[in-house]
């Protein structure tokens, strides 16, 4: 028995290790877009040289992580067709039109803006070229909501009808996938995630820079603006989770059961802080918690009765057939935890440094003006990295800087692992949907190939990243602040050196 499972067991860590690894770049490319698209609209409107220096900087990352989005993305598609062919049978007709919709955005929408303004710096007028910045924005961002509609359709299964002849699923529905509770709340949580990653990350090599005196002015405003996208993503993160939090708690409850480590239902249940039990025997061992506040969490009153585990699982059982319908538990309450933990943290840090910033702890006045390097009493006296607190907070920017990354990277874990034993919940189990005819060697040649070529991609990434992060913005051109204002004029001719390309 185990041997026969082997290869759905395989192939679930494959799909597992390409998906978290492609998620890495998916929600940095979503913020930087927004991000650079409004440094480049403040240039637009101010004419100030420094918007100009971070749009460029901030881009030119962001080029980077999208183009190793894209080459993961193909690859992770693929394993629809390798890995999981009796899935892609049954759920085609539902799962492949959003999965479609995506696919002729980010191919053929998104790709032909960001062409557009790579090579149209010196070629287009400013407005034009602005449009095409916020194209690609809007672009991602559609892009995330046709993969989540897929997503969440696995999550909570609508608008469709079993065809038993075909033994497959049929759409009858479309607004009803795209448009359903699920869908939404896990897209409005997704993308504020996805703006707590992009805020904290430039807060930290923003604060790389301003440790070093360098690049001041660029600086100081892709600190302030990190640290506002943090705050308001990290609210807007918290107030989305609650909302996705009661929509699983009534379309779920075996997953939200096992994110509390609750064994058995009870009205006023208790939030956990630290569990640990034993699987077997179905309760926990050491607890340390709240009272009432999963009640809170998952109907808004505190006398409510939340069902736990064990009786879940018998009502599953009754409902779908003998079998275990439980899902890793350790695996579900840790990953829950995680992801909140490490999006906290940034949230926390990004308030810490509002608050700095306020006190003028951060940034002392003379970097309030002037471009070009900060004389040596500029920054605090006697130091070179400015008082204790600056200090502290510029060393703690930069290394937690990965920290809603990691926080959304155990949300999805814990997204897709508390769902088991379903890959499209209540429809059509994991075990039913791997490959029938993929075998044990096929499917782990596969995956090491695969993880190979991921870890060469990933030191491909590091080293370009930090290459260019390490360079900072570059110097501005005539050209750069003179683009043409209309196409066809004198700076329309072609053999002149492209000003922004890579």
């Amino acid at each position: 028995m185990e041997l026969a499972l082997a290869p759905e067991t395989l192939a679930r860590w494959q799909f597992g290790i390409t998906t978290v690894y492609h998620y890495f770049f998916v929600p940095l490319t979503i913020s930087l877009a927004a991000l650079t698209a409004g440094l480049q609209t403040a240039w637009v409107r101010s004419e100030n040289p420094k918007y100009l220096k971070a749009t460029k900087f901030w881009g030119k990352l962001f080029l980077i992580n999208i183009a190793m989005g894209v080459v993961t993305g193909i690859v992770q598609e693929f394993q629809f067709g390798m890995n999981w062919s009796d899935y892609s049978r049954f759920v085609g007709d539902v799962f492949g039109i959003p999965l479609a919709f995506e696919a002729l955005i980010a191919f053929f929408f998104e790709s032909t803006f960001i062409g557009l303004w790579i090579f149209g710096w010196d070629k287009l007028p400013k407005k034009i070229h602005l449009a095409c910045i916020w194209m690609v924005s809007i672009g991602t961002i559609l892009s995330a909501f046709f993969i989540l509609s897929a997503n969440s359709w696995m999550q909570h299964p609508v608008g469709f009808r079993i065809n038993k002849e075909r033994g497959r699923a049929e759409l009858t529905d479309l607004w009803a996938v795209l448009t359903g509770e699920t869908a939404l709340t896990q897209f409005f949580h997704t993308l504020a995630a996805a703006f707590l990653v992009g805020g904290a990350f430039m807060v930290g090599i923003a604060a790389f820079h301003l440790c070093r005196k360098k690049h001041v002015p660029v600086m100081r405003t892709s600190l302030r603006l990190g640290l506002v996208t943090v705050v308001v993503a990290g609210l807007l993160t918290a107030v989305s989770g609650d909302m996705l939090g009661k929509v699983m708690f009534k379309q779920q409850p075996m997953k939200m059961a096992a994110a509390e480590a609750l064994w058995d239902g009870q009205a006023s249940a208790p939030f956990s802080l630290f569990a640990y039990g034993d699987v077997e025997k179905g309760h926990n061992k050491v607890v340390i918690e709240i009272p009432a506040v999963l009640s809170f969490l998952a109907n808004g009153d505190l006398g409510s009765y939340v069902p736990g585990i064990n009786d879940t699982n018998k009502a599953e059982q009754e409902k779908y057939g003998p079998g275990d319908y439980r899902p890793n538990i350790p695996l579900a309450y840790w990953s829950f935890r995680l992801m909140i933990g490490f999006g906290m943290a940034s949230f926390v840090l990004g308030l810490a440094g509002l608050w700095l910033t306020r006190r003028k702890l951060l940034l002392s006045p003379s970097l309030r003006t002037g471009e070009g390097e900060v004389p040596k009493l500029a920054l605090f006296p006697n130091t070179t990295l400015g008082p204790k607190s600056a200090r502290w907070y510029w060393i703690t920017a930069l290394w937690t800087m990965l920290f809603p990354m990691i926080g959304n990277s155990w949300g999805w874990i814990f997204t897709e692992t508390g769902r088991q034993p379903w890959v499209a919940y209540g429809v059509l189990r994991t075990s039913g949907a791997v490959s029938p005819s993929v075998s044990q060697g096929e499917v782990l040649t596969s995956m090491a190939v695969f993880t190979v070529l991921y870890a060469v991609l990933a030191v491909v990434e590091v080293r370009l990243m930090v290459k260019y992060v390490k360079a900072g913005p570059a110097e501005l051109t005539d050209d750069d602040l003179n683009p043409p204002e209309k196409i066809g004029g004198d700076h329309a001719d072609a053999d002149r050196p492209m000003a922004f390309s890579y």
